[in-house]
C-alpha cells in the first residue's frame, strides 16, 4: 500500500509524501497484539494496510469501533497535541499496517506548511466525523432509554 491511498494524507506535496515514506515503518501483528493503550504517550501514526483493529474507549461506559478500511488512520493524539492516546487498539485479525513516528512527522510539516496545513485539514476533518458520528449513538441510545418528545 502507498501512502497516496490513506484519506488523512491527501493533499500532501510530493516532498513531503516522499519524506513521509521515509519514516513509516512498515509492520505486521498477530490477532490480539495491543497497538497501545488509553493513556500512554502518543508517539506513533498508524494507517492500517490489511486487516482489523478494534479501537475501544472506556470511560464511564464502553465505545467501541472495528477499523478495517485499508488507508484509515489510528493514534491521532499523536498529532492533536493530547499528550496521551484517548483509546486501547486491539489487533482482531493479523494486520499490516504502517507505523509513522509523530515527532518526525511534525518536523517535516514544520519545512513543508503547505502540506501540513492539507493534513491537520484532514485530520480536523476525521475528527469531527467521529464526533457526528458519537453523537448519534448518543442519541439514539437516548431515544431508547427516553423516547419523550419535548419539542
Amino acid at each position: 500500500m502507498s501512502l497516496e491511498s490513506a484519506y488523512i494524507f491527501e493533499g500532501l506535496g510530493d516532498n513531503a509524501r516522499a519524506a513521509i515514506a521515509a519514516i513509516a515503518l512498515e509492520e505486521t501483528h498477530e490477532s490480539g497484539t495491543t497497538l497501545f493503550r488509553a493513556g500512554e504517550l502518543a508517539t506513533d501514526l498508524y494507517i492500517l494496510e490489511e486487516g482489523r483493529i478494534r479501537q475501544t474507549v472506556l470511560r464511564g461506559g464502553l465505545l467501541s469501533h472495528i477499523i478495517s478500511e485499508p488507508g484509515t488512520a489510528m493514534g491521532w493524539s499523536s498529532m492533536a497535541g493530547t499528550g496521551t492516546y484517548t483509546a486501547t487498539a486491539v489487533c482482531t485479525s493479523s494486520v499490516r499496517l504502517l507505523r509513522i513516528p509523530a515527532e518526525e512527522l511534525v518536523l517535516i510539516f514544520d519545512r513543508d506548511p503547505i502540506s501540513g496545513m492539507a493534513f491537520y485539514r484532514r485530520l480536523c476533518e476525521l475528527i469531527v466525523r467521529r464526533l457526528v458520528e458519537s453523537y448519534g449513538a448518543t442519541l439514539s441510545l437516548a431515544a431508547q432509554i427516553d423516547p419523550r418528545s419535548y419539542g
